[in-house]
């Protein structure tokens, strides 16, 4: 069916299975709209444009010209700002996506005007460049930035936790969380694949992006407490992994970015509608305000466990596989021949060390995150006012997500990477063997183990009775509650930490406001000059006229 559309439109083994996953995503949205945004106002608009959104998406990922997926990925860049400013009080960030979006597409726009110029053709299926000039370099910076922008990678980031906190749960689950990142992901592995042949210097680069997305993100994420905005800067961080095995250039690297932008896609998706469901239930998504969800939210608190060990790389979920696929690249990397110089070497080791440095850091995040949400101690008596799960079109799509972290854990040879992974990267070699159905048995055999020691009396240990502290201070339970979020602001106090944080948090580092300060900062004295007085327009427009006389018939 497809040929009759070509060449306008492909469909190949990298984009089936993301079209797949775009419906999985629609439909999941869908039905947990209905309740969720159930009684909103504009609710035909909301529909339309979750539509509209899908069908641009499926565009971007099937189009086979360069000027037709520009118009595609444009319109997306105005579904989301739409989709967004339907959160309350939502406008600013809203624009704020638009500028930092629409800005890189301006640069993509560049960068296949480039290509058509060194090529003579948009059919992206008849491009090949080599890197032989600095201007096919900047070809691809163009479009790689624009690739960032969507996915959320850094210096462009931060619309992703602010949209997180302000837009509607569907929205964020369904854009930010896993379409833009499926999207992005894979136009960046589009270009690195087939439009441009790769070379050294451009994979350290990519490398050299992911690994600092992935520990300046979750460092963020480590001492927020927000639940939303915590996910946010986690849904950040996760797309250094996918840029760090593209930059790999090894298949299994590649491979293991590649099913790492689907893994992320669905234990996002599913942390973010959990926390709509938190939302939904408690009118908050403040840790501090949270606690003991896990008894009247079962679904709820069973799927952010799953997403939050997928998340994190603990095996047997999804998310492990796909990390160790990346970490697999990086070691086959250090061992092949053409990286013989030491500078290549630190760095490809750097890369490794801040991808294994920031799955502990995730699970520490999410150590916090559950224990505030779901076990600990809450501050009032909301929860209780609030008993009993959420409507089942809320839980439902959160455990369908979850169930299916599991099997892409579990089964991951004999499904995802078989199917959808594997016919997408030629040439893939892992390094060992990862038993994952024994691995698998062996935790659901100690989890049986440690319940029945807990359940069975005479196993169990003599315990000793104390009083609870923390460090070294006995504290009352009753009138002090611990939430557990407290420790991890300790991160904020260490050394150069400190600075980093609080320029951190006052904007420096968000390319937005400081784009926002150079552009009011050159504006203000101009500002000066428009008094409202035509005189003085009468006045500056001769001077102009006088400055043009000077310089073209001088």
């Amino acid at each position: 069916m497809m040929q009759y559309f070509y060449p306008w439109f492909k469909l190949d083994n990298l984009n089936s299975f993301v079209v797949l996953a775009i419906g999985v995503f629609f439909a999941l949205t869908i039905i947990y709209s209905f309740r969720f945004m159930q009684g909103r106002q504009r609710l035909i608009q909301y529909y339309t444009y979750i539509a509209l959104t899908a069908l641009a998406s499926i565009g971007v990922v099937l189009a086979n010209n360069l000027i037709l997926l520009l118009v595609f990925w444009g319109f997306l860049g105005l579904t989301l700002y739409l989709l967004i400013n339907m959160g309350e009080d939502a406008s600013a960030v809203a624009k704020k996506t638009f500028i930092i979006v629409g800005g890189t597409d301006a640069l993509m726009l560049l960068g296949i005007g480039i290509i058509y110029y060194l090529t003579g053709t948009l059919q992206m299926d008849g491009i090949k460049l080599e890197f032989n000039n600095g201007l096919t370099v900047f070809a691809y910076l163009c479009i790689a930035v624009a690739c960032f922008a969507k996915a959320g990678a850094m210096p462009f980031h931060s619309w992703i936790p602010d949209c997180a906190q302000s837009a509607p749960v569907p929205v964020v689950a369904y854009l930010p969380a896993s379409l833009d990142k499926l999207l992005g992901i894979y136009l960046l592995a589009r270009i690195s694949l087939n439009l441009f042949l790769m070379n050294e210097a451009l994979n350290i680069f990519l490398m050299l992006i992911g690994a600092f997305t992935i520990i300046a993100a979750v460092m963020m994420a480590l001492v927020q407490h927000n639940m939303k905005r915590l996910l946010g800067y986690h849904a950040v961080s996760q797309v250094g992994y996918m840029i760090l095995g593209i930059g790999t250039g090894n298949p299994i690297g590649i491979a293991g970015g590649i099913f790492h932008m689907l893994n992320h896609a669905i234990y996002k998706s599913c942390l973010f509608f959990t926390s709509g469901n938190v939302e939904y239930r408690s009118h908050t998504t403040e840790l501090d305000e949270l606690g003991g969800l896990a008894k009247v939210m079962p679904f709820t608190y069973i799927s952010a466990l799953i997403a939050s060990l997928s998340i994190s790389g603990v095996p047997p979920f999804n998310g492990f596989v796909s990390k160790w696929m990346i970490y697999q690249g990086l070691i086959s990397q250090l061992t092949v021949n053409s990286v013989q110089v030491t500078a290549q070497k630190f760095v490809i080791i750097l890369c490794l060390v801040a991808a294994m440095f920031g799955s502990g850091l995730t699970l520490a995040s999410f150590m916090k995150l559950i224990h505030a949400v779901f076990l600990g101690q809450s501050k009032d008596s909301r929860s209780k006012e609030s008993s009993g799960e959420v409507n089942w079109m809320m839980w439902l799509p959160c455990l369908i997500l979850a169930i299916i972290c599991v099997i892409f854990g579990v089964f991951a040879y004999e499904v995802p990477l078989k199917y959808f992974i594997l016919p997408t990267v030629k040439g893939v070699t892992f390094i060992g063997t990862w038993y994952a159905g024994l691995s698998t048995l062996l935790v659901i055999i100690g989890l049986i183990s440690g319940l029945l020691i807990f359940k069975l009396r005479w196993l169990r240990p003599t315990l000793r009775q104390d009083a609870p502290f923390v460090g070294a201070e006995a504290i009352d339970l009753k009138q002090d509650r611990v939430t557990g979020t407290e420790f991890y602001n300790t991160v904020k106090e260490f050394g150069i930490l400190r600075g980093i944080y609080k320029k951190a948090e006052a904007g420096f580092f968000d390319i937005y406001e400081q784009g926002k300060n150079i552009v009011f900062g050159i504006g203000k004295p101009l500002q000066h000059l428009h008094n409202g007085i035509l005189p003085t327009y009468l006045v500056w427009m001769l001077l102009g006229m006088i400055v043009l006389f000077l310089v073209l018939f001088r």
